[in-house]
């Protein structure tokens, strides 16, 4: 599994990302509440394990801002507060789980994988980059209130590049991905849908970024 820890003890942080790499998985490490939602722009991880007493945004806050966006990544909470009271809120909140401090590490594990098997199947309604949203019912993009008009290949190309997750496309894998039975298309078709895209969406606070040697990638503007 690929993990983003957010937690601001460091020795805690140190030990959790030793035991977890032990393990097989890869764990990215945030201090900072402010750093979650850019480290979540910037790869994409199969879970979040959140504190809540981080410095900068409380936990709290990181978990309503990123529901509020409509991000589905599994979240684990971790907490010293362990209340009835809190764990209610904050599963009310949007939180997937929650485990008490101090904690066994095989159960954290435990509930990481059982978090990442219930996510895998499960789509979320609507994908989001910044202000650009994806409704994966009605196959709309929307930017703010305003509906974003694009042909079928440009959809097609959005949609992909939108639902990698942050991770970067090559030409190759968003043709293979795009145009999957349609060996006459050739990788410069991409190169156009590209440059189209970017054009339709200049000034809505999205674009598309070329990544030397990694491909295309979709991200909001900082």
């Amino acid at each position: 599994m690929k993990l983003l820890l957010a937690e601001d003890e460091s020795a805690l942080a140190d030990w959790l990302m030793r035991i977890l790499a032990q393990s097989g998985n890869e764990v990215d490490w945030v201090a900072d509440g402010r750093l979650v939602r850019r480290a979540l722009r910037n790869a994409r991880y199969d879970a979040l394990i959140l504190d809540l007493g981080l410095p900068g945004l409380a936990g709290e806050d990181v978990l309503r801002s990123l529901r509020d966006e409509d991000n589905q990544v599994p979240i684990l909470i971790l907490t010293a507060r362990d209340t009835l009271a809190g764990r209610v809120a904050t599963l009310k909140a949007g939180a997937d789980d929650f485990l008490a401090k101090p904690f066994e590490v095989e159960e954290l594990e435990a509930r990481l994988l059982a978090l990442t098997r219930r996510a895998k199947g499960r789509e979320p309604a609507r994908l989001a980059c910044g202000p650009l949203t994806f409704d994966t019912a009605t196959k709309r993009f929307d930017v703010g209130q305003e509906t974003l008009v694009l042909t079928a290949r440009e959809h097609a190309v959005l949609r992909t590049l939108m639902q990698s997750g942050g991770e970067p496309l090559t030409k190759r894998e968003l043709l293979e991905r795009v145009f999957p039975n349609d060996s006459d298309i050739h990788p410069e078709a991409v190169e156009v849908l590209v440059h189209r895209l970017r054009k339709r969406l200049a000034g809505t606070g999205v674009q598309i970024t070329t990544l030397r040697g990694l491909g295309y990638l979709l991200e909001a503007v900082p």
